[in-house]
């Protein structure tokens, strides 16, 4: 895993998916502003990505994804 200083942990909900990870927006900045400037995908580090079902089996981890915008419903920051 990489270090995660400057980073800004998310959960985001797709149709499909949980995805768990990381973004690359600095602590205190709005994810309104950060997905409104974002282009057609938002990269995400260190994913954990999960059947979006409750309790979904973990399908994928990867150290980066690209996700497709168009297919976010809900983005968070996590704790």
């Amino acid at each position: 895993m990489s270090t995660h200083e400057n980073k800004t942990k998310v959960t985001i909900l797709t149709g499909t998916f949980r995805i768990k990870g990381y973004i690359d927006l600095l602590p205190g900045a709005r994810v309104t502003d950060f997905m409104q400037e974002s282009r057609e995908f938002v990269a995400v580090m260190d994913a954990e990505i999960y059947e979006a079902a409750v309790a979904g089996r973990q399908v994928l981890v990867a150290p980066f994804i690209d996700v497709n915008r168009n297919h976010i419903e809900i983005i968070t920051v996590s704790t």
